[in-house]
């Protein structure tokens, strides 16, 4: 991924609803949240992130995943402890195409790239101030026609897997 990824237009700048959702909590999801609000969406939580309890990872994706996907909610932010199980889980949804990030640059090229649509954090690398670089990597890269081609085969990679 070079600068161009970066400099994309931004294509989200209308507020949105976005899904949150946790396994288990930790005081950086109320930093994503205040993050999420600040930039003039609205929070729609799931699991720890709306009762701060512990939840199974695989069924908060799954009530999440659904809400992305059926439109109640427009994108997603995810995490677990490292952030795959509820990746993986996520991904089982029909219509998400869930990215796990490590950086800002593996959020931008998830939009890109892959036209990501949740977001999925790692609880146990995430700190404050990435939380911060990730998220505006995030809401600041659009979808990318460059993208459009593997967007449109995983599509047909998922056809032809779903019964």
């Amino acid at each position: 991924m070079g600068e161009s990824a970066i400099s994309v237009p931004v294509r989200y700048s209308a507020a949105m609803k976005i899904a949150l959702c946790a396994d288990e909590p930790y005081p950086v999801d109320q930093t994503l949240r205040r993050l999420i609000e600040e930039r003039g969406h609205t929070v729609v939580p799931f699991g720890a992130a709306a009762d701060g309890r512990e939840a199974p990872w695989a069924e908060v994706a799954e009530q999440a995943g659904r809400a992305v996907a059926g439109g109640a909610c427009d994108e997603g932010v995810f995490l677990c402890w490292s952030g795959t199980g509820i990746s993986m889980a996520a991904n089982k949804v029909h219509g998400i195409r869930a990215a796990l990030v490590w950086d800002a640059g593996g959020a931008a090229a998830a939009r890109v790239w892959n036209h990501a649509n949740v977001l999925c954090l790692s609880h146990r690398q995430l700190s404050d101030d990435l939380a911060k670089e990730i998220l505006a990597a995030w809401f600041d890269t659009g979808a990318d026609p460059r993208g459009q081609d593997g967007a449109d085969r995983m599509r047909q990679v998922d056809d032809r897997h779903r019964r």
